[in-house]
């Protein structure tokens, strides 16, 4: 089975199940609120088929990684409830409305749980640092 046919009907079905269920259950326990949800990968997949982006061998049934449009889902700890941020193209090859950068994403997350993503931190060598060089993207949080 290739790999667009595997992740329709095997992997992102088991994915929404499962996130759904994860989502819910906190939403019913009063958890939600205080607990952030979040479903990322490092990268999107190729909008065309067999077109190697990474040097990977691909069957005409490949998408290779493609770092330049991707998703996030994210639920919980103050996030709008069935808000979408963001737009791609029709062949979803690049970001056109709202791009959101994975440093802007990470500086969400640490806003989204009570911490300041513009805090110093120290590294092994006590040299300051930022804890992440962007702002959180506040107009996906209510």
């Amino acid at each position: 089975m290739g790999l667009t046919k595997r992740m329709k009907t095997q992997n992102s079905p088991m994915l929404d199940s499962g996130l759904s269920a994860l989502i819910g259950d906190l939403d019913e326990r009063g958890l939600l609120d205080e607990t952030l949800v979040i479903a990322v990968g490092e990268f999107g997949r190729s909008p065309k088929r067999g077109v190697s982006t990474s040097g990977n061998t691909n069957s005409n049934d490949g998408r290779d990684h493609w770092p330049y449009c991707y998703t996030a889902v994210m639920a919980g700890a103050g996030v709008k409830r069935g808000f979408v941020y963001g737009k791609s193209d029709k062949t979803a090859s690049a970001p056109v409305e709202n791009p959101g950068h994975p440093r802007e994403v990470l500086a969400t997350i640490y806003h989204s749980v009570g911490i300041n993503p513009h805090t110093i931190v120290y590294n092994h060598l006590n040299q300051p640092r930022d804890l992440v060089k962007a702002d959180a993207l506040t107009g996906i949080l209510s």
